[in-house]
């Protein structure tokens, strides 16, 4: 689990702490994709019409396996101590 984690914290799919309305998952895939996150949510919701039911499983699994930036940082101040 933590692998997957990383390698999407490499890839720069990290959840939004600061933009997040529910989880941060749309916020994350925007900040990501160079969108701002209103305008994933509007696609999030587009392809919602365009292929019901598939986001209900995609959203939650993102939600799940995506890391938070507040659980990257901790990491990262745990590798490097400031003293």
């Amino acid at each position: 689990m933590e692998t997957i984690r990383t390698s999407l914290a490499r890839q720069g799919l990290v959840r939004s702490t600061d933009r997040a309305i529910i989880g941060g998952v749309c916020a994350g895939v925007g900040r990501r994709l160079g969108l701002t996150p209103w305008v994933t949510r509007l696609l999030f919701i587009v392809t919602l019409f365009a292929i019901p039911g598939s986001q209900i499983l995609v959203y939650p699994l993102l939600w799940f396996l995506m890391p938070s930036e507040d659980s990257i940082e901790a990491a990262t101040a745990r590798s490097y101590p400031t003293s």
